[in-house]
């Protein structure tokens, strides 16, 4: 099997500037403090996601009953993580980080949702006719037979969430930063001045 198109992940990526890093680095605080101090379980950015959510479950229909369950938070996953695919093929770091940070975030998003899965409390949006309307991840707790533990599952995704944003943030600022030598490994070539 030929993997040349993977070569182009060996290229350095392409330069950020340090107002530019400075800034992304800057929301990205302010962000994780937005989303630390959130009561709610609902962030601002996750109204963006709503509509991918939902076309998943109209895409993933065509697959059966199981996977149109599934199907929305797995295109509410999967766009983030393609397009951070994409830009990593691009060579553009900050797409890549900015995808990723809004791949890991999605996880509080779900995490909130599973957590809700006995209680079915939360106000959720449905396409078609409410009336058969159901709890995503009710529905597939209950299928793997693990409905008690929708909470306990619920936390680590959302620990896993917190850990993957915090790691984005300090991967983007170690990647990004000034070189401290000519021939450091962190060097971003094109990139020589801070």
């Amino acid at each position: 099997m030929d993997w040349e198109f993977l070569e182009t992940l060996r290229e350095d990526w392409k330069p950020v500037s340090k107002p530019v890093r400075i800034g992304w680095l800057a929301l990205y605080g302010i962000f994780l403090l937005y989303a630390l101090t959130n009561k709610t379980g609902y962030l601002i950015i996750d109204y963006a996601f709503v509509p991918i959510h939902e076309g998943g479950h109209l895409l993933f229909s065509y697959f059966g009953h199981t996977l149109m369950v599934a199907g929305g938070t797995i295109l509410q996953l999967g766009v983030p993580l393609l397009l951070a695919v994409y830009f990593a093929f691009q060579r553009q770091l900050t797409g890549v980080a900015f995808c990723t940070f809004f791949f890991f975030e999605n996880f509080l998003n779900v995490a909130t949702y599973m957590a809700d899965s006995r209680k079915m409390e939360l106000q959720y949006v449905t396409v078609g006719d409410p009336e058969f309307a159901e709890h995503d991840w009710a529905t597939m707790f209950g299928q793997m037979g693990v409905l008690e533990h929708d909470t306990q599952i619920a936390a680590l995704v959302r620990l896993i969430g917190w850990l993957g944003m915090i790691a984005v943030v300090a991967w983007l600022a170690w990647k990004t930063q000034a070189p401290a030598r000519p021939g450091d490994p962190r060097s971003l070539r094109p990139y020589s001045r801070a």
